[in-house]
């Protein structure tokens, strides 16, 4: 699942809204609706998450995330590592091949490093606080 699909089921989920309700909404189909929340499709289009936005009433700060998330929501990644050192490869390399194995505490962690080394004004995946 991508940050955008799953906050899209979100809001889908609070307004109790079925996928075939909002997919006839967007104008866009179930299938299509379904793959965008479960991370199958890429990344949506400007216009979609305009339409996301307004079919939920979402402005300023939370139309904002909105189109944040789904910049960060490419299911299918690919990393050049192409002139970078042999350690930055081989860390790409090691990522791809156990991000899934990770728990969510060190993708937590991992984030962190990654947010503090980050330049201002960059994207930031935030993560919503977990509940014990």
């Amino acid at each position: 699942m991508t940050p955008f699909g799953a906050r899209l089921r979100a809001l889908r989920a609070e307004r109790g809204l079925t996928q075939r309700r909002l997919a006839a909404e967007l104008q866009v189909s179930a299938a299509y609706l379904s793959a965008l929340e479960h991370g199958r499709r890429g990344a949506p289009s400007a216009g979609l998450v305009h339409q996301v936005n307004e079919v939920f009433g979402l402005i300023w700060d939370d139309a904002d995330e909105l189109a944040r998330l789904a910049r960060l929501s490419h299911p299918r990644v690919v990393v050049d590592t192409a002139g970078l050192t042999p350690e930055q490869t081989a860390l790409a390399n090691r990522l791809a091949r156990s991000l899934h194995r990770l728990a969510p505490e060190t993708v937590a962690s991992l984030h962190a490093i990654l947010d503090a080394t980050a330049p201002a004004g960059k994207p930031r995946l935030r993560r919503p606080a977990r509940g014990g």
